[in-house]
């Protein structure tokens, strides 16, 4: 198990596949926070099945669990949590037109309000076809706060969108399509990272105060 320490996030090479070994790195580290790489190489070759429902029970818990070891999206990740004070979902985007658009992972966590199982199917993770990945669906009608960083670290626009469905089409498990009221050019254009991060709530105003502070426009 090589694992990388730098004070903030415990990054496992090897990703473990029960729960319990993961709190004992936490004790260890002294963090809230893990990050995985390499998702479907070692990881499935020694775990014997994916990582994504071990990452979403842990973020139901109250851990801050991330595939992919995204470190462009992670601050804006820890960012929203600790303001909303609520599990987060880090997702692929699709496309945006006409004020929608689909997000998509194979991660979702269920408590999204911080409180409330959200109804969820247990199906193979979509790209290899292996393990357990949870599709979770969100309630319709949620009002969303979505946050989408830049490569820099230096702009993040920040999106109030509505949950209006959760379909299943042939992408990442968990899957809602919302709507927003702003020109569909707009994120278009602003999509510069892989990921975005999407939290229920309206906290535009103080992530906005938050990013400031930090000097991210």
């Amino acid at each position: 198990m090589k694992e990388v320490f730098n004070g903030i996030f415990l990054q496992i090479k090897i990703c473990p596949s029960a729960r319990g070994d993961w709190l004992g790195f936490e004790e260890k580290a002294s963090c809230k926070a893990i990050t995985i790489n390499g998702c479907m190489g070692t990881i499935m070759l020694l775990a014997e099945t994916s990582a994504c429902l071990t990452l979403s029970l842990l973020n139901d818990a109250g851990y801050l669990a991330f595939c992919e070891s995204d470190l462009v999206v992670i601050p804006a990740m820890v960012l929203l949590a600790n303001i909303s004070g609520r599990p987060v979902f880090l997702d692929d985007p699709t496309y945006p037109h006409d004020g929608h658009i689909i997000l998509t992972h194979c991660t979702a966590p269920r408590r999204m309000d911080g409180r409330n199982r959200e109804p969820a199917r247990i199906l193979i993770h979509f790209e290899s076809d292996y393990g357990a990945a949870p599709k979770v669906e969100m309630y319709k009608g949620q009002i969303l706060k979505n946050i989408i960083p830049d490569f820099q670290v230096s702009h993040y626009l920040g999106l109030k969108s509505t949950i209006v469905d959760h379909p299943f089409m042939d992408i990442c498990r968990s899957q809602i399509d919302i709507s927003f009221n702003t020109d569909s050019h707009l994120p278009a254009k602003r999509m510069q990272g892989f990921h975005w991060m999407t939290g229920y709530g309206d906290y535009l105003k103080e992530t906005g105060y938050a990013l400031k502070r930090i000097g991210i426009d």
